[in-house]
């Protein structure tokens, strides 16, 4: 139980979560690898439980009348998902499914219902960490007004960056470039095209889904131009 209290401390949100809450949802935990493409919820879907990743990577999305998918955002370790349905009459605002094998820890939503009806510190905590959210939710807006496609790609492989390199650094993308695409609201033959620029601009190598630098002020001095943030940017941080 002690390993399930250091686990949801790594979160933030937690920071101020009573012993009790802790000791509940600790006893409470289900840690279990789901694979690749394992839906955890639809949309509207009536909700009894939250998520902690511990592992992997997890999207978020809304589907169309015609099928599509609106990615909302991608989630990976140390994030929660799931959590806000507190606030949309205990249904689900959106769909979630891994994108790759997953370790999750699922909590019920009803001990954090109960920690924010009588914490208040935890409660101001969860309307602020909505706010980040909101915050970061309206930079991409910003961002696709002002950006082009390479600088918003740019943006993205800055929130998987190490923010402190000093020098070169080498991203990981975790998921598959039509992922990422749909994530910026590109087609892939348009993210294709920008990615080839974003390398021209910046020197960037790119071998399947690594990207190396030798210099990260490359990037953001090509990507932050168009954006009213400085860098480093704490609303580079994906989901909540």
């Amino acid at each position: 139980m002690s390993e399930n209290v250091e686990f949801l401390k790594t979160n933030a949100l937690f920071k101020n979560a009573s012993p009790q809450f802790l000791k509940d949802a600790s006893a409470a935990i289900s840690v279990k690898r789901f694979d690749k493409n394992f839906v955890f919820f639809i949309n509207s879907d009536e909700a009894q439980s939250f998520y902690f990743i511990k592992q992997g990577w997890v999207k978020l999305f809304r589907e169309t009348l015609d099928g599509s998918q609106a990615i909302v955002d991608i989630c990976t370790g140390g994030h929660i998902f799931g959590e806000t349905a507190i606030f949309e009459n205990n249904q689900y605002p959106y769909s979630a499914e891994a994108v790759e094998p997953c370790e999750i820890a699922t909590i019920p939503l009803d001990l954090l219902k109960t920690e924010i009806e009588t914490n208040n510190k935890f409660a101001l905590d969860m309307m602020g960490s909505m706010a980040r959210y909101r915050r970061q939710q309206d930079r991409e807006i910003e961002h696709r007004a002002l950006q082009n496609a390479p600088q918003r790609i740019g943006c993205f492989l800055l929130r998987l960056a190490d923010q402190t390199a000093d020098g070169g650094v080498t991203i990981q993308l975790p998921y598959d470039k039509m992922l990422v695409a749909s994530r910026l609201g590109m087609q892939p033959e348009t993210f294709s095209r920008a990615l080839n620029k974003l390398k021209e601009k910046t020197g960037m190598e790119i071998k399947g889904g690594t990207i190396k630098l030798d210099d990260l002020e490359k990037l953001t001095d090509f990507s932050c131009s168009a954006c009213s943030s400085s860098f480093p940017c704490n609303d580079l941080q994906s989901c909540k």
